[in-house]
């Protein structure tokens, strides 16, 4: 059975049908026997990147999706430019929806040579702090976007770290924690992700897990996880039917007891009207797969 499927088969075919003992890693892991206490949600990248704020609602809403993340640009409109009012029914409309998280998926990067880049960076993360403390959101994630091939790599990650904890600073100050993605090329390697958080040390500040290719080593994300589990602070997750170890993973989580969420963000968008039959059979898997 091949389970690389573009969005679009997932949905026709009811990804919700498929047999467990077909997913890669279900019949291998060894299950901790620990509760689960995470939820699921959606990151507006890509699958609803053509959604506005109210489709949003509506399909997570009917496919019993618990949080999103906001992620800049898309059709969502919800940006720093946004005006009191704006703010305002951002948050109000998120709350009648009883969402359980709210985040912001901002593109702030802090590996630049230039220091004015940086800065630039870091002022508008402060723009996203203020944003996600008007409307009610819990985080503003930033990301490492690689590193400049001309600077030694350690001078880079420590650069990023103290960067971090700058906007870690702020957005404690603003109620609003900062996540940094496991993101770019080397950066995101679990080992320089974790000199990064090493170099940080602001405890306002996390990783989101992004379920990268280069988690797995032989098969795992064990080593992996291990550099970063105690930064995790939110998990972007993506195709549930590929060959990444997402069974391994979910169990490692409900281990450490983790509570917050895991994002759905696969790789290309679906339309409106299919929304909330994509998101239920996305559930259906996320549900056996993560189950205790």
């Amino acid at each position: 059975m091949n389970l690389r499927l573009s969005r679009r088969e997932a949905l026709v075919a009811g990804l919700s049908a498929v047999p467990l003992v077909a997913l890669p890693g279900l019949a291998k892991a060894s299950p901790l026997h620990a509760e689960r206490k995470m939820h699921l949600g959606l990151v507006t990248y890509n699958v609803a990147k053509d959604w506005d704020l109210d489709t949003i609602i509506k399909n997570l809403t009917a496919a019993k999706i618990e949080g999103v993340e906001f992620r800049t640009t898309h059709s969502h409109g919800v940006e720093p430019s946004l005006d009191a009012d704006g703010r305002k029914r951002v948050r109000d409309k998120c709350g009648a929806a009883g969402f359980k998280q709210i985040s912001l998926g901002s593109i702030c990067e802090f590996q630049s040579a230039d220091p004015a880049n940086v800065k630039q960076n870091i002022d508008t993360c402060q723009e996203f702090i203020r944003l996600a403390k008007d409307i009610g959101a819990r985080a503003v994630k930033v990301r490492p976007n690689g590193a400049p091939k001309n600077i030694p790599l350690d001078k880079t990650l420590e650069q990023i770290g103290k960067s971090l904890a700058e906007v870690g600073k702020i957005g404690a100050d603003n109620g609003v924690e900062i996540w940094m993605e496991v993101h770019g090329g080397i950066t995101q390697l679990a080992l320089n992700s974790r000199k990064i958080m090493d170099f940080c040390g602001h405890p306002n500040v996390g990783v989101t897990w992004n379920s990268n290719n280069t988690d797995v080593v032989d098969g795992s994300v064990k080593s992996s996880f291990e550099l970063l589990d105690k930064f995790i602070r939110c998990c972007h997750i993506t195709e549930l039917w590929s060959d990444y170890p997402y069974h391994e993973f979910f169990q490692m989580l409900n281990g450490i007891g983790y509570d917050r969420f895991t994002l759905c963000e696969v790789g290309s968008s679906i339309k409106s009207e299919d929304g909330a039959a994509f998101l239920n059979c996305y559930r259906g898997l996320w549900n056996e797969l993560s189950k205790a």
